[in-house]
């Protein structure tokens, strides 16, 4: 017993060995948290108490699984294994399979993931005549399970004001009604969802006190962790269960409540005093995990919240780097600048990819930073996620482009006939195949023959797909006249996949509407680059590219390093030596959707407060000045947030032309410190203004042959500006008048070769 215990710090060893009565441990970010509640659980199963009155919940599988590991190694597998240890929806399930006759459902009951709720929900739309686009599934989904959170059953929601008229603000008033049929074919078909297992919980504690009773009698000691990331019905559960002992122990830290948008309520934790009057408090203020200007850094972050438990959070470790800021002209500039800058550290940190995290505010922003790392023929992964042209939404418009270019595309075909849908089922596709393949001939030559309704289709199919046949010859004969961004433009808007994205309002949702949106992006970048270089700029040249992006040779051997990208909210609990935290502007980071009010900028605050946290080593955080949205460059402001760092723990970076510049190459970026971001501008500023000085001239405006000639003319070694690419170098120039075509070298985007006519380029010397 002794020898375990030895291996903690002062703090840690009074969190430990304090067992009896209400007892909240506030654990700053890598300070031990999980050692902590497994050698309280061990100290305890050391003292005589048995495993099975010990409940120790945690939120995740692995998270449970690793306590048990490490508990079982000190006290023996026997008795760790009979521990009631687990996530609340294993432990409860476990529960409710025990009650089960008291639930009314079978004690082998079933539960409903997530698509099998949907395939329900979708089921119950279809008999209620309702349509799909109407009423989406995900966002039904989403409401039943705030409801059931909130332990709010279908009578009370048709007598909830507040939740009936969101629902008809958002055109979907029958989501009561639908709430009320979905419990009771659960009941019928005995299943339960995720949610049901905590509602279920609670009402059987309710309705059967004996039952509580026995459980409250049975827990002597019950340990939560992440208990800022719990829902109101899991803090009844415990409150419930907690009344007879009091010793209940949750350990978390207020600082990383992140998960709102789940149903997490900070609340539980910031009010455990007034649960608990005579509760405990013990602080783990050292971590262990980040250099001590990191740790600085990240208390000056979260100094600026005023809803918090104080605390100190200290690192003995070295002092470490400064957080270093680098400025990008553009978003894809930064993509390169922070690729590129992860290939120089790799080689003088003698580092391995592998201790690289990208980490970003929103799934969409991974597109540019995966192609960057393709291009430079770096190993990746996304974390938690697909990649961002596997992703359904972006498949789905891919592959209406790719009928735009090929109409025989069996496969691209039978993914967009009926989505969004028209009323083509699946026993149209079938015949449809049996057609082709009994004529072997495509799909779409079926489709385009005259005698399609001799196939046996009634009327109303046959003018289904004609209408979608229609549709589709539209779109092949504009693809050779239309650039690819003005041709995605119109099959997004024309097939009607935009319109429903946004019928869905989950965070799934918008988390779609955004990718749609990232990968117009992506196509306006690539009609602009491509025409700017002289080269063809249609839909078929884009396709080749993304094929080529999106059939790369994956080598799936877990064994070869690679850098990881991942959302900020995916890598809680995680850590790297090198962080790179992406896109931390205005409109991003903050995220748009928190609607600027204090409690929703205060969780941003603590999401930008965990993705510092969870950096080892080094912090780099970028930002762009204009970034592409909605196909458009637009002014953007650095985030708020970067002025919450107090500033003698960053220092910005030169990603500028003449940062250790060569003649031939470019040399490592220049670092300046202290700069203040209190001065920060909260109004945009025109693009690129350097001084109230002349105007830079601009080359591709107006551009004519008498440009060309004189003291006007892009020479060799002119220094310039480009809106997308940042600042270069002119290394050479081809061609004549108004056809001249210069190779500039981007400090950050590599070499590239563009036409001036369209290039509009800033002379900057």
């Amino acid at each position: 017993m002794q020898n375990f215990l030895d291996q903690l710090s002062d703090a840690q060893k009074s969190a430990t060995l304090s067992t009896d009565g209400p007892t909240l441990i506030i654990a700053g970010a890598g300070s031990g948290k999980t050692r902590v509640l497994t050698y309280r659980i061990a100290y305890l199963l050391s003292k005589g108490v048995a495993p099975w009155n010990i409940l120790a919940l945690t939120f995740t599988n692995k998270a449970a699984r690793e306590m048990k590991e490490r508990i079982a190694a000190i006290v023996g597998k026997e008795r760790a294994s009979r521990l009631w240890m687990g996530t609340f929806h294993s432990v409860f399930a476990r529960i409710l399979r025990v009650e089960a006759e008291k639930t009314g459902f079978p004690s082998n009951f079933t539960i409903y993931d997530s698509a099998d709720s949907k395939s329900l929900i979708k089921s119950i739309l279809n008999e209620m005549g309702i349509k799909e686009k109407e009423y989406k599934p995900a966002t039904i989904l989403s409401r039943i399970s705030s409801a059931k959170n909130d332990l709010v059953l279908p009578v009370a929601y048709a007598r909830d004001q507040k939740r009936l008229a969101a629902d008809a603000a958002s055109r979907v008033s029958k989501i009561y009604e639908i709430y009320s049929r979905y419990m009771k074919a659960c009941v019928k078909a005995g299943a339960m969802d995720f949610d049901d297992l905590l509602l279920n919980t609670n009402l059987l504690f309710r309705d059967y006190p004996e039952v509580l009773a026995k459980y409250q009698q049975q827990f002597g000691y019950i340990l939560v962790d992440e208990y800022q990331d719990t829902n109101f019905s899991q803090y009844l559960i415990i409150r419930k269960l907690a009344e007879l002992h009091h010793n209940v122990c949750v350990v978390g830290d207020d600082a990383q409540s992140i998960y709102s948008f789940r149903g997490a309520k900070i609340e539980n934790i910031l009010n455990f005093r007034n649960d608990y009057p005579d509760y405990k408090l013990f602080k783990l203020e050292q971590n262990y995990r980040s250099t001590q200007t990191i740790v600085n850094a990240a208390n000056s972050i979260i100094s600026n919240n005023k809803g918090q438990i104080q605390k100190v959070v200290f690192s003995e470790k070295e002092k470490g780097e400064k957080i270093r800021v680098f400025q990008a002209y553009s978003d894809v500039e930064e993509g390169y600048l922070v690729v590129n800058d992860i290939s120089a550290k790799k080689i003088s940190d003698n580092s391995s990819y592998t201790d690289y995290a990208i980490l970003y505010r929103t799934n969409a922003q991974s597109r540019i930073f995966e192609e960057a790392f393709r291009r430079n023929s770096i190993p990746y992964r996304i974390y938690g996620g697909l990649s961002f042209y596997q992703r359904k939404e972006i498949k789905d418009v891919l592959a209406y482009m790719r009928m735009a270019v090929n109409p025989k595309d069996g496969e691209a075909l039978k993914r967009i006939i009926n989505y969004p849908a028209r009323g083509i089922g699946k026993t149209t596709i079938d015949r449809l195949e049996a057609s082709a393949a009994h004529n072997d001939i495509t799909i779409w030559e079926v489709l385009t023959h005259p005698a399609l309704a001799t196939i046996g289709f009634n009327s109303g199919t046959v003018r289904k797909l004609g209408e979608f046949t229609r549709m589709i010859r539209e779109f092949v004969a504009k693809s050779p006249d239309l650039d690819a961004f003005k041709m995605t433009t119109e099959i997004v808007a024309r097939s009607g996949i935009l319109k429903e994205l946004h019928l869905d309002s989950s965070v799934e949702g918008r988390t779609r509407i955004e990718n749609v949106d990232e990968l117009l992006n992506g196509v306006r970048e690539f009609a602009d680059e491509r025409r700017e270089a002289g080269e063809a700029d249609s839909l078929a040249h884009f396709l080749e590219e993304v094929s080529l992006l999106t059939d790369h040779d994956s080598d799936n051997d877990e064994e070869v390093e690679r850098v990881t990208l991942m959302t900020i909210h995916s890598a809680k609990g995680l850590e790297f030596p090198y962080v790179y935290i992406v896109g931390v502007e205005e409109g991003t980071f903050p995220s748009p959707m928190s609607g600027g009010s204090p409690q929703s900028l205060e969780e941003e605050r603590r999401l930008f407060y965990v993705a510092v946290t969870r950096a080892e080593q080094s912090v780099t955080i970028s930002y762009a000045k204009s970034r592409f949205k909605n196909g458009e460059h637009n002014f953007v402001n650095p985030s708020r947030f970067l002025r919450d760092i107090d500033k003698k723990y960053i220092t910005t970076v030169d990603t500028g032309l003449f940062a250790g510049q060569t003649k031939d190459r470019w040399t490592a970026p220049k670092e300046k410190p202290r700069f203040d971001f209190s001065k920060l501008a909260e109004e945009p500023k025109p693009r690129f203004q350097r001084t109230p000085a002349p105007k830079p001239r601009v080359v591709g405006e107006l551009f004519d042959e008498e440009q060309l000639s004189g003291s006007d003319r892009v020479k060799l070694g002119t220094l310039v500006e480009h809106e997308r690419f940042g600042r270069g170098e002119v290394i050479a120039l081809e061609g004549q008048p108004p056809n001249v075509k210069a190779h500039v070298s981007f400090e950050n985007a590599g070499t590239k070769q563009l036409l001036l006519k369209f290039a509009k380029l800033k002379i900057l010397n």
